[in-house]
């Protein structure tokens, strides 16, 4: 009888903190983001109108999606590792990026960006340096037969500064470039 009268705060406990930090917790956050910030709390997906009307869905602008056709911008490599960046796998990985790079791009020789060649912390980032850009204009202006200009103009367009015009780096979105690119969205 001893243990029941153990057991019993210790279930109500668990029942209570279940209700308030289970449901109802995430039901307050929940709800404070949809009200305030709906279009992150939903995912940031990227929605554009077709010309016949209908609405398409084409990925979060928050989640890296994979591009390796030459008409289109390449993102940093996708998938997370913890290796030093010293370490002889991490330079195997590099090398075999950059010998990647250079049989999709041979005409390029230029110095390859390193968010080229390396991953990001989270391994989904969206986003590359304006140099990692750039460095893809002239290869996408060739595959598209484009002014390499019109390229340079849309990147530029969806080249976002550091946060609060200090914090971190300019930052450029692969997928907008990419739909831009296509004419799927304004530029």
């Amino acid at each position: 009888m001893k243990s029941m009268k153990l057991l019993r705060p210790a279930l109500v406990c668990f029942a209570l903190m279940t209700l308030l930090c289970g449901v109802l917790y995430t039901a307050v956050i929940t709800g404070a983001a949809q009200l305030l910030f709906p279009n992150q709390a939903n995912g940031s997906i990227i929605t554009v109108t077709l010309k016949d009307g209908t609405k398409k869905e084409y990925g979060s602008e928050l989640i890296a999606q994979e591009f390796t056709r030459p008409e289109y911008l390449v993102g940093r490599p996708a998938g997370v590792t913890n290796l030093s960046p010293t370490s002889e796998e991490q330079k195997k990985l590099v090398e075999e990026r950059i010998d990647w790079w250079h049989s999709f791009d041979p005409g390029n020789t230029a110095d390859i960006p390193m968010d080229l060649v390396t991953g990001s912390a989270s391994g989904v980032d969206p986003n590359i340096s304006p140099a990692a850009a750039e460095y893809q204009a002239a290869r996408i202006a060739a595959a598209r037969n484009v002014p390499v200009e019109e390229v340079r103009r849309i990147i530029q367009t969806y080249t976002s500064g550091p946060f609060l015009g200090v914090i971190g780096e300019p930052a450029v979105n692969v997928l907008k470039v990419n739909l831009a690119l296509d004419g799927l969205l304004s530029s």
